[in-house]
């Protein structure tokens, strides 16, 4: 893979995170009955960042949890072929039910992910609305899914891929784009 440029430093990023965690209390009218889940891997120290700024913001705590979608892949029979799928485990400790349950992702890409994210949280409880968070859309959807809240939209070709570097697993902060 060949590095293409960076799109998102550390400073550019914490920039989006600090906006999303504003549109995120004004669109929900402050932090009541919100949850905020982050989707393995990426997407949980976001979550904890955002939940971090909501803090500092409005000084309430936001529950968080980790949602690991391995099972509700729809290429899962695909991925189990090829191996034994890796089980990680999902954490969410606050019943879902009637809370806005706000997933977040780094990228937004088919839309996949977000489906069996989706499906996966029905699954624990019936929250009375999921809304979508990424750091990137990168577009190219392969279903209806839009995201609510967007660090930054980077259109890309098929043949780059973006890269989401965190300091909490890569030892740095950074978005990529790289040429396959």
């Amino acid at each position: 893979m060949k590095k293409k440029n960076v799109v998102l430093d550390d400073k550019a990023m914490n920039r989006a995170l600090t906006r999303i965690s504003h549109e995120i209390l004004e669109k929900n009218k402050g932090g009541a009955d919100l949850v905020i889940v982050g989707i393995k891997t990426r997407g949980i120290p976001l979550a904890q960042r955002l939940q971090e700024k909501i803090k500092k913001i409005e000084d309430i705590d936001v529950p968080i949890g980790e949602l690991d979608i391995t099972l509700y892949r729809d290429d899962l029979q695909k991925a189990v072929e090829s191996s034994e799928p890796e089980l990680k485990d999902t954490k969410i400790d606050v019943d879902v039910t009637n809370k806005k349950v706000i997933l977040i992702d780094d990228v937004l890409y088919t839309g996949r992910t977000v489906r069996a994210a989706m499906d996966a949280v029905m699954d624990i409880g019936r929250p009375s609305q999921i809304q979508l968070g990424v750091l990137v859309d990168r577009g190219h959807r392969e279903l209806p899914i839009r995201a609510d809240y967007v660090g930054k939209n980077i259109p890309t070709s098929e043949k780059e891929i973006i890269v989401v570097q965190l300091d909490e697993i890569d030892a740095s902060d950074q978005v990529a784009i790289y040429e396959k």
